[in-house]
């Protein structure tokens, strides 16, 4: 079965760095595009980053657009989010996604447990 497991969260000041991973097993990982998204407290889910199944293509929200990097080891079967300038708004529990074809980073059929991120002085 699928499995996507996070790591890599923690407490980080404003203006630091954070690079989140998320090991994935139980299907090709070359075959599908992968994302991040994000729940703060008291809000949403949100959409933060895709990527395409060869990491040919990559995407953006614009609340993290210059700030934050998606990367994927095809290889070693694990996405990353380097999360650079990081700001106190950047709070809340990420998750990576499953994407439903190569090029689909829009539609997700498998989640995470997520890892917490904390930006705080």
């Amino acid at each position: 079965q699928v499995q996507l497991v996070e790591s890599g969260g923690g407490l980080a000041q404003p203006g630091g760095s954070l690079r989140l991973s998320c090991a994935a097993s139980g299907f090709t990982f070359s075959s599908y595009a992968m994302s991040w998204a994000r729940q703060a407290p008291g809000k949403g889910l949100e959409w933060e980053s895709g990527i395409y199944s060869d990491g040919s293509d990559t995407y953006y929200a614009d609340s993290v657009k210059g700030r934050f990097t998606i990367s994927r080891d095809i290889a070693g079967n694990t996405l990353y989010l380097q999360m650079n300038s990081l700001k106190p708004e950047d709070t809340a529990l990420y998750y990576c996604a499953k994407g439903v074809t190569p090029r689909t980073w829009t539609m997700f059929d498998s989640w995470g447990q997520g890892t917490q991120v904390t930006v705080s002085s």
